[in-house]
């Protein structure tokens, strides 16, 4: 049989600029996260002079944008990076509102049969392809798609789980081009994120499951769980330092109470290490984002601490995670999708980080009503636990001026006395209660 394949794949080699013109007019063309972008297919894109009414789904996107009229080519975002911010707020890129379990669906809504780019690792004896560390949204819409076109890439790491392969009689082209996948640096650690993480760090306990979110707030976690034992970890995104958790023998997944012993993620942005880490890793499962982010899915999980960031939070506890000054930054991602799932989970806590202020300290990020035109990507009804660098909220439970009380705790100094007295005014906060504080602290001073 591997002959057979062989000669499949001799047949379907293409250079990029031939491979670009199976797209017909109309195409709804979908590329994986990051990594899994096809860098030479974008670029031979332009090429395809029959492109009319055509769009084309990124999310976190690595390469810059395709420079084609947009009644040719529409380019939509799932989740903005700094290749697309600039032109969703100059008005030459849409973006799609969504949760990341929802993004397959919404995509079959948009474009039932879709024209699939991606870049994949090598095929295997059997045929296949793995979609490595970006099977996401794309791996739950390979079946009903138009068209299959690959960019075979060495530095792809093979990797395992539902639906993760493409077979080569699947594919209408294939594309070889071996390039250095694009990599994330591992953000330099501030004395808050450390503060933050430490304090994150003490509510896991051995045997519990971890999901760690996008930034260094969250992933300064990971440096305190050095010294925990028999932790899981099921995350939408696979963090770098997962290499250095699973050498200390921190990470096995001997308790997860869905997929024991394997780590469960549905895309990876690292650095080589982490690709290297991946390739072949039989205890990792790379699944599709309806899974991975199901709420029904996520709610299984026992003893899971999901952990996320914000921009903003204001007194009721609603969080805005994707806007800065009213201006669209990033989308909502999975953050609402753990945070409503976590809440069902047996023992499951959900948490929220954010410094305390921003700007070098001249603007408090907890505030009495989120900025005008900021979205709300958590809301007030799922909101568990907020941590800042001077503590943690635990809102589950409290009434708003419970809540407003517990949030001006963990603000940063500085501003707690002008956020008490805007509590005051908008009656979160009782005035007695807030004079007889302010009256307590002037004593012990």
């Amino acid at each position: 049989m591997l002959k057979l394949y062989e000669k499949m794949y001799e047949k379907k080699k293409a250079t990029a600029q031939e491979a670009v013109q199976l797209v017909e007019p109309g195409d709804g063309i979908i590329f994986p996260i990051m990594p899994g972008e096809p860098p030479a297919l974008l670029e031979a894109l332009p090429s395809n002079k029959s492109l009319n009414g055509n769009s084309l789904y990124r999310m976190l996107p690595s390469f810059p944008t395709v420079d084609i009229a947009s009644a040719k080519l529409k380019q939509v975002s799932i989740f903005l990076s700094g290749m697309d911010r600039k032109g969703f707020n100059q008005g030459n890129i849409d973006l799609l509102p969504n949760h990341f379990s929802d993004i397959p669906a919404l995509l079959k809504k948009r474009t039932d049969r879709p024209v699939i780019m991606a870049t994949v690792s090598p095929m295997d004896e059997d045929g296949n392809f793995s979609l490595g560390t970006s099977p996401s949204y794309v791996a739950s819409l390979i079946e009903d798609a138009k068209t299959i076109i690959l960019e075979v890439n060495k530095n792809m790491p093979r990797t395992f789980g539902a639906k993760n392969t493409i077979h080569i009689s699947e594919v209408a082209a294939l594309v070889e081009h071996d390039f250095e996948l694009p990599t994330l640096p591992s953000p330099k650690l501030s004395e808050k994120d450390l503060a933050i993480g430490k304090i994150i760090a003490e509510t896991v306990k051995d045997g519990d499951t971890v999901q760690i979110g996008f930034g260094s707030m969250p992933n300064a976690v990971m440096d305190y769980l050095m010294d925990k034992r028999n932790l899981g970890v099921h995350s939408e995104m696979l963090p770098d330092k997962i290499v250095e958790l699973y050498a200390k023998g921190v990470v096995n997944n001997k308790y997860k109470t869905t997929y024991p012993t394997k780590t469960v993620s549905t895309f990876a942005i690292g650095s080589k290490r982490l690709y290297e880490f991946m390739n072949n890793n039989t205890d990792i499962l790379m699944l599709p984002c309806d899974m991975t982010n199901d709420i029904r899915e996520i709610a299984k999980i026992d003893n899971l601490k999901a952990i996320n960031s914000t921009v903003e939070v204001d007194f009721l506890g609603q969080c805005n995670s994707e806007t800065v000054k009213g201006s669209y930054y990033s989308s909502t991602g999975g953050q609402a999708d753990f945070t409503k799932g976590v809440r069902l989970a047996n023992n499951g806590c959900g948490i929220i980080c954010l410094y305390s202020t921003a700007k070098n300290d001249t603007i408090s990020t907890i505030v009495p009503e989120l900025a005008l035109g900021s979205a709300v990507s958590t809301s007030k009804n799922d909101i568990d636990t907020i941590v800042t660098e001077y503590g943690k909220a635990e809102l589950i439970g409290k009434t708003i001026q419970e809540r407003a009380e517990a949030l001006i705790e963990v603000a940063h100094p500085n501003f707690r006395e002008e956020l008490r007295q805007r509590a005051i005014e908008k009656h979160f906060i009782v005035e007695e209660v807030a004079e007889k504080e302010e009256t307590m602290v002037m004593m012990e001073g």
